[in-house]
């Protein structure tokens, strides 16, 4: 069975962080394990707050599970301050964790605040060169890359920015294009693909990239160009706009 870690805060109300994580990887037949980052207050209707885990013990949980299960791929979600992004990076070399997906979470569905400023350069600097994947949407995409993006250009730029900042391959989701289609851009050393599709309108997005990421781990790895060249690539496995169609025309942001 593969086996997957999910980096990332815990949501009380079971609809993202964590908790995402863990049902995606179930219903798509994955052991997952995690390491808990912060445990937030909040429900469909927002976050009221949150509590940090230390760093030392984020960290800790990571040498745990990877000392003595192992895990197949990774994922980072909510690291909510530097320090925290600094011992996750930190742990990660360490541990030689393959795979990593980086959900660069900066924001809530409603506009709370979980991640510290000062630890958006620790994530460009420590967390992008250790991803195979990083999946923003388009605020976190223009504040990893320092730059406006807005547009369909801005998209394609924002990507060449994260992949010089060492990303594998970059997955800039455009939920919050103003257009009538779903339209993601997936690049990597490679090249670029648009993957568009039918943007179903909808309220219901709490926790939607938590589990696009999450999916990502499992079915990436023949899936993803990225992937492809690695050692356990799959060369039957269906091209990047077939695995991830369904999540552009689910609005994902």
């Amino acid at each position: 069975m593969p086996r997957a870690l999910t980096i990332a805060g815990s949501d009380s109300g079971g609809g993202a962080g964590i908790q995402a994580g863990l049902k995606t990887f179930a219903a798509l037949g994955v052991f997952g394990m995690t390491a808990i980052t912060a445990v937030t207050v909040q429900n469909t209707k927002g976050v009221s707050g949150y509590q940090e885990i230390s760093p030392r013990t984020v960290a800790d949980q990571i040498r745990a599970v990877a000392g003595d299960i192992g895990m197949d791929a990774a994922k980072t979600g909510m690291l909510a301050s530097a320090a925290i992004v600094e011992a996750v990076a930190e742990a990660v070399r360490e541990t030689g964790i393959p795979n990593l997906v980086v959900d660069p979470v900066f924001v809530s569905k409603h506009g709370h605040p979980l991640l510290q400023e000062d630890a958006v350069v620790a994530l460009r600097r420590a967390i992008l060169p250790l991803a195979r994947l990083v999946t923003p949407n388009l605020p976190e995409a223009a504040g990893l890359g320092a730059l406006r993006v807005e547009s369909r250009h801005d998209m394609e730029r924002a990507a060449s920015a994260l992949l010089e900042l060492g990303a594998g391959a970059v997955l800039v989701k455009g939920g919050h294009l103003p257009e009538g289609i779903a339209a993601d851009l997936f690049a990597d050393g490679d090249g670029r693909e648009w993957l568009e599709g039918e943007r179903i309108d909808t309220p219901h997005t709490h926790g939607t990239g938590c589990v696009l990421s999450a999916a990502i781990r499992r079915t990436s790895p023949g899936a993803i160009r990225s992937w492809t060249r690695s050692t356990r690539a799959r060369p039957s496995s269906p091209r990047p706009s077939a695995m991830l169609c369904p999540s552009a025309r689910a609005s994902v942001r």
